[in-house]
């Protein structure tokens, strides 16, 4: 059993399926082309191990075809993308022990509660 995400004209994740395993073909076409026919879209293949294109990929994450990775949507506007294909914050993460969340209107790390 594998992993298949089809893509829209702008390389973004709609949907992931389970299908099957990467190594067999149908009608004589390796899986991704043949479910990418079938569809009507771009198929490529994702693993839960991030064996493959980096990262398992989800709705919404987009495909770089020159690194061949997916990559996550950014999650707030002011992070960027670094040569690793993960997003950074502004501000590096505190690295004290104590449990942080992102504050994107000051643009800081802010200490979560103790529940």
């Amino acid at each position: 059993m594998a992993h298949y995400a089809f893509l829209d004209n702008n390389n973004i994740v709609t949907e992931v399926i389970t299908g099957i395993h990467e190594t067999e073909t149908i009608e004589g076409l390796d899986t991704e082309t043949w479910y990418g026919n079938f569809r009507g879209q771009v198929c490529k293949r994702t693993s839960y191990n991030g064996n493959i294109r980096k990262q398992y990929c989800g709705i919404g994450y987009s495909y770089n075809a020159e690194a061949d990775v997916f990559v996550a949507p950014q999650p707030f506007p002011s992070w960027s993308l670094d040569d690793n294909f993960d997003w950074e914050a502004p501000v590096a993460y505190p690295t004290d022990g104590e449990r942080y969340s992102w504050n994107e209107a000051e643009l800081k790390w802010d200490v979560l509660p103790v529940e």
